[in-house]
């Protein structure tokens, strides 16, 4: 099997992008070609989202370019109609990136409702699983392509406070690589870890303090959705074909100053 080329009528899905991170995806995907399926939760966002990409995406072609699947990314049954649907607009699934997530609860995991927990690996970790299972069914089992699964670097050392958001993205970075082991030669996975990046998803950690929390990062930023969108492009492009079971730090240099 060949790896996918981008652009030139490659097709993706990318789930959670209506907004933030997931957006950034897409929106660095469709800037060069690439035809794009994303997901969400709220319609109206996501239509919005598929209405401001197809703006933007390059060419005249009268098919539609980008399209918008809403639901709940643990739902089975939405995995499966994002997927078919991608397959009906665009004939293929070459890239899928798995940016769904949630982060409902800020404690300690000492005080964690066991309900809470499930529901964030469920959303997390579950549902990337779903999409990957969906994805290599319709077209990547027999064509080859690539995905990109969002962790975190809070999946990698202790973070205060959002200690069950880590541990899914830690179980984010494991699925990774054994989907990796287990999807080779033909598609490759890795994940993107980011640090804190300027949505509406992460405001509580930085809202109203932006300047002292961008203290911490050698690089003098807080991330923006377009630094994880460019990640994400190159990992799901030709330029990365030899690239597959690694988990790739955005972080401003973050880790650079844990380690001092």
């Amino acid at each position: 099997m060949t790896q996918p080329t981008s652009g030139s009528g490659r097709a993706a899905l990318v789930t959670g992008a209506s907004r933030g991170i997931g957006y950034g995806i897409a929106e660095a995907l469709v800037a060069r070609g690439d035809r794009v399926c994303i997901t969400g939760r709220n319609e109206d966002a996501l239509k919005e989202a598929v209405e401001r990409l197809s703006a933007a995406a390059p060419g005249g072609s009268a098919e539609p370019r980008v399209i918008g699947v809403a639901g709940k990314a643990h739902d089975e049954a939405h995995q499966a109609i994002a997927v078919e649907r991608t397959m009906e607009a665009f004939g293929r699934i070459d890239y899928l990136a798995n940016n769904a997530g949630t982060n409902p609860v800020y404690g300690l995991l000492a005080d964690l409702d066991l309900g809470v927990a499930r529901k964030v690996y469920e959303t997390n970790v579950i549902s990337a699983l779903g999409f990957a299972q969906q994805t290599w069914k319709a077209w990547q089992k027999e064509n080859g392509g690539a995905i990109v699964n969002i962790a975190s670097i809070a999946g990698l050392a202790p973070s205060p406070f959002i200690g069950a958001y880590g541990m899914s993205k830690a179980a984010m970075v494991n699925l990774t690589v054994q989907l990796a082991a287990e999807m080779a030669p033909g598609v490759r996975v890795n994940s993107i870890a980011p640090a804190v990046v300027k949505t509406k998803f992460a405001a509580a950690l930085y809202e109203g303090r932006e300047e002292e929390a961008a203290a911490g990062y050698p690089l003098g930023r807080l991330g923006v959705p377009e630094d994880i969108g460019g990640a994400a492009a190159f990992l799901l492009s030709e330029q990365a074909a030899w690239v597959t079971g690694q988990n790739l730090v955005v972080d401003g240099g973050l880790f650079l100053k844990a380690g001092a």
